[in-house]
């Protein structure tokens, strides 16, 4: 999606479906995410493929996001901008990592929560160290 330039947030709140407010992360120098902000009182499921690339970004599980997630670039300044191409292909990949993991555990159930989330990671940092 290309931002407008006059009215980013908005262009945001509009695509999450979000009008009152989204709620932004930033777990990469160079990537903001947005969360729909009602994520929590509307009861929307857990985003597996955006966590997945902020843990792994940042390095470490973090919390669940739940709800449509919308990724921008980001400027030094702390304006936002497109996306740069390799941190697409890192959203790319780690989407598509979760896709074919997800269709995998249907048929092979992982042993814990913790295996789960531990080979969710891992792989995330295999596709991200590939797309570099």
């Amino acid at each position: 999606m290309d931002l407008p330039e006059a009215n980013a947030r908005a262009a945001i709140q509009e695509l999450l479906g979000s009008p009152d407010t989204v709620d932004q992360g930033i777990y990469h120098h160079r990537a903001v995410l947005h969360v729909h902000g009602n994520r929590r009182r509307l009861g929307l499921p857990r985003d597996l493929a955006a966590w997945e690339l902020a843990s792994t970004w940042r390095g470490t599980a973090l919390y669940p996001l739940a709800g449509p997630v919308a990724i921008t670039g980001r400027a030094t300044a702390g304006e936002l901008t497109g996306l740069d191409s390799d941190m697409v292909g890192h959203a790319r990949a780690v989407a598509q990592t979760v896709r074919e993991t997800l269709t995998e555990r249907r048929r092979r159930p992982p042993v814990s929560n913790g295996a789960a989330i531990s080979e969710l990671l891992a792989y995330a940092t295999r596709d991200i160290s590939a797309s570099k």
